[in-house]
């Protein structure tokens, strides 16, 4: 593998990507950069299933191996919500209403109750009917506040405390954030993956 197509148009995602690839001697090209539209309907039921579909879209139309994430929110008491729907679990889809919604959900949640975790699922194929995509998973635990703290990262990431710095995912520089998140833990299980190929 020389060149693989990152199946997102997210530029932070694909900045991540391209600094773990770049070491291994491999060229990452977006979306855009490939001169491609993929946006295939996500109606997987995991986060595995949705970023197999991406990953396999995008290595159908560019004919290069392909990687892709699925990544979102769990609130164990709410029954894993917003899940694989927290990019769209609000009726807008912003962040803004999304992160309203949840509040409101958990208006009543108390301690342990508010207690969550981002799920990041990144997903490689060498082609798009590769049998044996490379998986790899990242999980980053804290909690939910009770209001919106800080103004960085996107998402959720101003409602997700996170105990070992003491601050919201939104009072982190993207930086700080990059060496601890759901995603970064994933890419370094994909790394180590990569290496032994």
């Amino acid at each position: 593998m020389k060149k693989i197509v990152i199946a997102s148009n997210n530029a932070g995602k694909i900045a991540e990507f391209k600094a773990l690839f770049e070491p291994l001697g491999i060229e990452t090209l977006s979306l855009k950069e490939a001169g491609i539209i993929s946006d295939p309907e996500e109606t997987g039921l995991t986060f595995i299933e949705n970023a197999l579909i991406k990953a396999r879209n995008a290595a159908k139309i560019s004919g290069l191996p392909a990687l892709a994430d699925d990544s979102g929110l769990v609130v164990p008491h709410l029954n894993g919500e917003p899940g694989i729907y927290s990019a769209r679990y609000s009726e807008e889809a912003t962040d803004s209403a999304n992160n309203a919604k949840l509040l409101q959900k958990m208006s009543n949640f108390q301690d342990q109750e508010r207690a969550a975790y981002f799920k990041a699922v990144l997903v490689l194929v060498r082609d798009e009917t590769d049998p044996v995509p490379l998986i790899a998973e990242g999980e980053a635990h804290g909690f939910i506040t009770k209001e919106i703290l800080g103004s960085g990262g996107f998402g959720y990431d101003p409602l997700f405390y996170f105990p070992d710095k003491s601050q919201t995912f939104g009072e982190l520089s993207s930086e700080e954030k990059n060496q601890i998140s759901h995603r970064a833990i994933a890419l370094q299980k994909l790394s180590t993956k990569l290496n032994t190929l």
